[in-house]
């Protein structure tokens, strides 16, 4: 026993154990990663520490560089740690948003690369899995992420097993879909570590009147996102947002609906305010939209992924929608890491690492 434990109480030692059993949860906060989903991911373990009694966890958090990570709404959180840290963890749940398609930083992806090597349990949030994907550590793993960014992270990994889901655990990987979805992944982590009676306690206590399953689909039902109850229509629609880069002819949509094409033309005019075409156009173009800005694709690429024959022709629709050609998409704010980085490129003397005077 050393001298310091020697003076430390019975009680003290007892609460210096515990902490050392706690386990140990590193976030790994990406620049302008979604506030929301960190909470909904970092609260409950607060949670069954307090209506447990005992350290059940512990948290830190970990920035690339150890400075203040910012989130997307301005909030900046204190980290203890940057990539790289030597410090043990149990898990480690990679927080990311905005557009995590364009964050490149190799020492990252190598830590979390070693992390894995070691048994580390991974976990990614919202946009959190689209980093591990760039760190190769969700190969064999079945996973899911926001739905916003699923459709250039299929572009980019299409061979990798992605799920529309709420969230999924598999093994030693744990991925939330975002939002308030990492409260629902939550309950089962602490189920599956402390016991079922504990998750429901926790679950209960931030108003949980029901704990969604991991299968659970990520956004509303098309009949209450757009707000209609129609049936054929519905079944239309949602025939248009499975079908974007192999557009179905107008006559078979209308063959989904049993109607004439003339009676779905009525309906779309009648329930949503625009004809069938306009509807199906706007569905494709938004879907480019979020490939320019999430993926390296070219704007021919891009136009084919979509249903387009051609890039005049995409390009000459994407300006009457949005005002904008598509290559002005290619124009996003730098991420402020890197801004950081170029900053501190220029306060050294040309790689001599002394300030300049």
């Amino acid at each position: 026993m050393t001298t310091s434990d020697a003076t430390l109480t019975r009680s003290d030692r007892s609460d210096r154990a515990a902490a050392r059993r706690a386990i140990h949860v590193g976030f790994l906060l990406i620049p302008d990663f979604a506030l929301l989903p960190y909470a909904s991911a970092i609260e409950p373990l607060r949670a069954a520490n307090r209506l447990s009694g005992r350290a059940l966890y512990r948290w830190s958090h970990i920035s690339i560089d150890g400075s203040p990570a910012p989130a997307s709404n301005g909030v900046r959180i204190q980290a203890e740690h940057g990539v790289g840290t030597k410090a043990h963890f149990d898990h480690v749940v990679v927080c990311a948003g905005g557009n995590p398609a364009a964050f490149h930083h190799a020492a990252t992806f190598g830590w979390l690369r070693q992390l894995a090597r070691r048994g580390v349990t991974l976990g990614g949030v919202s946009g959190g899995p689209y980093i591990l994907a760039r760190a190769n550590v969700l190969s064999g793993y079945r996973f899911t992420i926001h739905w916003e960014h699923a459709p250039a992270f299929i572009e980019e990994y299409p061979e990798l097993d992605l799920r529309r889901s709420l969230y999924e655990i598999d093994r030693d990987r744990l991925t939330s879909s975002g939002g308030t979805a990492p409260l629902d992944m939550m309950h089962a982590v602490i189920a599956r570590e402390h016991g079922s009676a504990l998750a429901v306690a926790v679950s209960e206590w931030f108003l949980q009147t029901q704990v969604r399953q991991g299968e659970g689909p990520q956004r509303m039902s098309l009949r209450e996102r757009l707000g209609i109850a129609h049936a054929p229509l519905l079944r239309v629609v949602e025939r248009m947002e499975k079908n974007l880069e192999s557009p179905i002819a107008r006559a078979g949509l209308a063959r989904t609906a049993n109607v004439s094409l003339r009676q779905l033309e009525r309906l779309f005019q009648r329930y949503l305010g625009h004809s069938l075409g306009e509807h199906y156009l706007a569905l494709r173009l938004n879907r480019a939209r979020d490939l320019l800005r999430q993926t390296s694709l070219s704007i021919l690429e891009t136009a084919l992924a979509c249903g387009f024959v051609s890039a005049s022709h995409f390009s000459r629709a994407y300006r009457v929608r949005f005002g904008h050609p598509p290559r002005a998409e290619r124009n996003p704010a730098r991420p402020l890491w890197r801004v950081k980085a170029k900053k501190r490129r220029k306060a050294t003397d040309h790689g001599s690492g002394r300030p300049k005077l």
